[in-house]
């Protein structure tokens, strides 16, 4: 059935994928031909089996490939956006997902305004004189506060509006241009010096210290600590300050170091010829990694419409496959001509060195830290299909049926505070509610990839529950549940050691309450457990404050019942008209409810 469905293969562009015999989805790609493409994986004499050309990661993937599906598209280009939507909301075990939704800060100013000020910003600003700094994967925000306190501009923004001078003019860090007290041209001499320092650290950082030294002599010790704090934030967020390059060029530079299950990207951004910060992504994987899949993934995660400053040069350190159609979607993203090089000789290849270097010392770190063993063994402890590197944990929070809530905290070899969810929910008992938690989490797959594993709060009824939503929308998730230690038929939670349940598709295990790996999970569940209560609480204020609210507006607790079993929701009681909320109570009392 295979070997036929592969020849009958159509000559147009399309996404391909591969399935195991118990019908797992294993690997998804893309093709300008679908016949030519997967043909390649195969050879078919004297049977079908793997090509010999293949690298054993692949190889291996082919001999467990029982079947395909695919899906013809109009381009090439089509096919590309198709295969990483799909590959970010499915987790084939074969594929690399390199997750960068960071969208770092940018420092900008509006050159348009009368007297302009530097702010933060993580998104495009509209605006046709704006100028753009960085990406600043840190320290952003030391950077602009060192502009405030080294040049006398506007620091409050209000102050132009109110046309009132503030305390920061009395104080000499303001020139109070609000009251006319400097020109726009003598404002603009003061924007023109500060602009020179932005992305030369080298420059801020030595007026910094001069500053600090002023300080210090003036006895103003606690200010001088203050900069000095600054300064050592600033030097710390970018290791290359000694990098520049001759032309006051704009350059991304990307470099991938591979080493066993653990890869690095690696990324420098050069502005005007000099490096303002660098950042780096680890990526763990069973089943080993290719070069050319982490670039792709590297330039599609990264590169989006939202980046505020986008440039058209970008160095990498090996080339790979898909290298050109790569540079026409990034044409049409960003509307302009895109090169990506790899520099063979000077001060670009030197740079790129340096990126390689930092890889390579980002993984020896990573490897001599040993932070996975734990992994490992909750891996074979439990017979997970993967090994944990992301961990999603979930938990629903009630007060018999009130204020339902659910929460995701997120555990990538740390907890990812930036990456937690809270969920209000609609269900009204505790399975009901973990279903409909665990399906909108799935509806997000594509804007936040799915985990290696979840833990889910809960007995078996949840845990098949968990796993029948995965399964229906054929996802690459390991589930688990955790069900907390009961006495005298109530679920008892231990701040010291708790004697839990583990539940997986393979059976129920009883650990002792010294085990590691069994208090490793009980940390993340609690975690999610605090996340849930704290978000419980906060819901539970705000519906106690507007059922207040109504009980001064005459309505006893069945009529607010009566409301809130039709409206669902206090915004839905508030948004609706004096005829919807007559149909629930009587005219006067809808009339009580919309009077301010």
């Amino acid at each position: 059935m295979l070997e036929e469905k592969i020849k009958n293969l159509p000559d147009l562009p399309g996404v391909y994928q591969y399935f195991d015999e118990n019908g797992k989805l294993l690997y998804i790609g893309k093709a300008k031909s679908l016949k030519k493409r997967v043909k390649s994986y195969f050879r078919f004499t004297p049977s079908l089996s793997p090509s010999s050309n293949l690298s054993p990661r692949i190889y291996k993937m082919i001999t467990q490939t029982k079947n395909l599906e695919y899906i013809v598209v109009e381009s090439e280009h089509d096919a590309l956006i198709l295969e990483n939507s799909l590959i970010k909301q499915l987790k084939p075990k074969y594929n690399i997902l390199l997750r960068d939704d960071k969208t770092y800060p940018y420092i900008y100013i509006d050159l348009k305004e009368e007297f302009p000020r530097f702010e933060i910003t993580r998104k495009v600003i509209k605006g046709k004189n704006i100028k753009y700094f960085g990406p600043f994967s840190s320290a952003a925000k030391e950077i602009i506060d060192s502009l405030y306190e080294l040049f006398p501009l506007v620091q409050k923004k209000g102050c132009l509006r109110e046309k009132k001078a503030c305390l920061f003019y009395q104080i000499k860090k303001c020139k109070a241009p609000c009251e006319g007290k400097i020109s726009k041209k003598e404002y603009r001499e003061i924007i023109k010096e500060a602009l020179k320092v932005i992305n030369d650290k080298k420059k801020l950082i030595q007026m910094l210290k001069e500053k600090m030294e002023r300080l210090a002599l003036n006895l103003l010790f606690e200010e001088a600590a203050e900069i000095r704090d600054r300064i050592e934030k600033i030097e710390n967020s970018n290791p290359h300050t000694s990098i520049d390059i001759a032309k006051k060029e704009d350059i991304d530079t990307i470099a991938v170091e591979i080493e066993q299950n653990r890869a690095c990207v690696v990324r420098i951004f050069i502005r005007e010829g000099k490096v303002v910060s660098s950042t780096h992504n680890i990526l763990k994987s069973d089943t080993g990694f290719n070069k050319d899949e982490i670039y792709k993934r590297a330039f599609l995660e990264y590169y989006k419409k939202e980046i505020p400053s986008f440039v058209n040069k970008i160095l990498i350190a090996q080339d790979f496959e898909e290298r050109e159609e790569i540079e026409k979607l990034l044409e049409d993203i960003f509307s302009k001509k895109v090169k990506i090089q790899i520099p063979k000789r000077g001060e670009k290849k030197n740079i790129i060195q340096i990126a390689l270097k930092n890889a390579k010392e980002i993984l020896k770190l990573e490897k001599n830290q040993n932070k996975d063993q734990i992994l490992n063994e909750i891996k074979s402890l439990l017979f997970l299909e993967n090994t944990p590197y992301t961990i999603e944990v979930f938990d629903t929070s009630h007060m018999q049926g009130s204020a339902s809530v659910g929460a995701m905290i997120r555990w990538e070899g740390e907890f990812k505070k930036s990456l937690y969810r809270h969920y209000n929910l609609n269900s009204k008992n505790e399975y009901d509610q973990m279903k409909e938690l665990l399906t909108r989490r799935v509806e997000s797959f594509e804007k936040i990839p799915p985990p290696d594993l979840w833990i889910i709060d809960g007995g078996a009824g949840q845990l098949n529950l968990a796993v029948k939503i995965i399964k229906q929308n054929n996802k690459n998730v390991d589930i688990i549940a955790i069900a907390k230690e009961k006495i005298d038929k109530k679920a008892h939670r231990a701040k010291g050691k708790a004697k839990d349940t583990l539940y997986s598709v393979n059976g129920v295990l009883n650990l002792s309450e010294n085990d590691k790996r069994l208090q490793f999970i009980q940390r993340l569940r609690d975690e999610a457990h605090r996340f849930a209560i704290s978000f419980h609480r906060k819901q539970k204020l705000k519906k106690d404050k507007e059922i207040s609210l109504l009980k001064t507006k005459g309505l006893s607790e069945a009529r607010i019942k009566k409301l809130l079993d039709y409206f669902e929701t206090f915004e839905n009681i508030k948004k609706a008209s004096i005829e919807e909320l007559s149909k629930i109570v009587p005219k006067n009392v809808a009339i009580n409810i919309k009077k301010e």
